[in-house]
């Protein structure tokens, strides 16, 4: 038996599916939405990371467990809810692995997680992210890890997986990837901004964090990254896909980030999510240089074409009614 946390997720989903392709029996740990799920042959059961009841619940006769759950957010003043989801509900989720005696966790983390720097590409040796002057999901994502590494010292199976931006089909509620793609389809994006990010499809994360759970010994990490792609470039690519004009107009970083509080003040004023704020704006003028050599030596690790993963995301889209 296979649990999922957040397995009503974008990585959760695509996991899911996964599992259920390889021949797994698949037990789905959800709080409420189930859209990811329908139609799947798995085992639903509600629960929540910050209830260590149920988390012992789901994981009853567990044979793995692949920790996918937790909380996204693109702010400087959300650390209260970050910590409360991302590390003591990771602190939560090892201790029932524990105590229910499951074989191996699989934890998601975070290219956040890991201190960037100007010199030389990120890899698995790159130090924890520790500032408070670090976005609070960068350290909440680092704190989650410590946890799962106190975890293997009272005898825990673990492996980590930290993925850098990811993107791609099944986004079903959407994620910040996806609704930057949905604007870009839709002609809503006022303007670009200069920068990118590391982008990879969600179901290469899915792919590498299988190989992982069967083959990496316990301890191991693993940088699943993809390709580093501009925001114009991306812009470009959806327009040439869809034949909606991107915005023409590329505000420079220090521009963007002077208007970033009047946009999030806007979004919230319209009930959305903004897209950039101090946070994802600093997202984008770092990592550039990611290494997934190990990924690729130890689990045949080889992210597709960016193109490939925008085309199929933008036909999943209309699919799901978001286009």
């Amino acid at each position: 038996m296979v649990v999922v946390t957040g397995a009503s997720g974008h990585v959760g989903g695509n996991l899911v599916r996964a599992l259920l392709e390889r021949g797994e029996k698949v037990r789905a740990l959800v709080q409420h939405d189930q859209r990811a799920l329908e139609g799947l042959d798995v085992k639903i059961v509600k629960g929540d990371v910050l209830d260590p009841e149920s988390l012992r619940n789901a994981f009853k006769k567990a044979d793995v467990v692949f920790h996918a759950a937790a909380y996204i957010s693109l702010f400087m003043n959300d650390w209260p809810r970050l910590q409360s989801v991302n590390v003591i509900g990771t602190r939560h989720v090892v201790e029932a692995c524990l105590y229910c005696g499951v074989r191996r966790l699989v934890h998601f983390s975070s290219i956040h997680a890991l201190q960037e720097s100007m010199d030389g590409p990120i890899d698995e040796t790159r130090p924890h992210v520790e500032s408070r002057r670090c976005p609070p999901y960068d350290r909440s994502k680092a704190e989650g890890e410590k946890e799962v590494l106190i975890g293997i010292n009272n005898g825990l199976d673990v492996v980590i997986i930290n993925p850098t931006g990811i993107i791609g089909p099944y986004d079903f509620r959407p994620s910040h990837s996806g609704e930057a793609l949905l604007s870009m389809a839709q002609g809503t994006l006022p303007a670009l901004v200069g920068g990118g990010f590391d982008w990879v499809d969600v179901r290469d994360v899915v792919k590498g964090a299988l190989c992982a759970e069967k083959q990496a010994p316990t301890g191991a990490k693993y940088i699943l990254s993809g390709h580093w792609i501009s925001v114009r470039d991306m812009a470009a690519q959806v327009e040439e896909i869809t034949g909606v004009r991107s915005p023409r107009f590329v505000s420079p970083l220090w521009l963007a980030r002077l208007g970033a509080p009047f946009l999030t003040a806007v979004a919230h004023w319209r009930g959305k999510r903004p897209l950039y704020t101090t946070v994802s704006l600093k997202a984008l003028k770092s990592h550039r240089t990611i290494s997934h050599k190990k990924a690729t030596l130890e689990l045949d690790y080889h992210p597709r074409p960016f193109s490939d993963t925008i085309k199929d995301t933008l036909q999943w889209f209309p699919r799901n009614g978001n286009l």
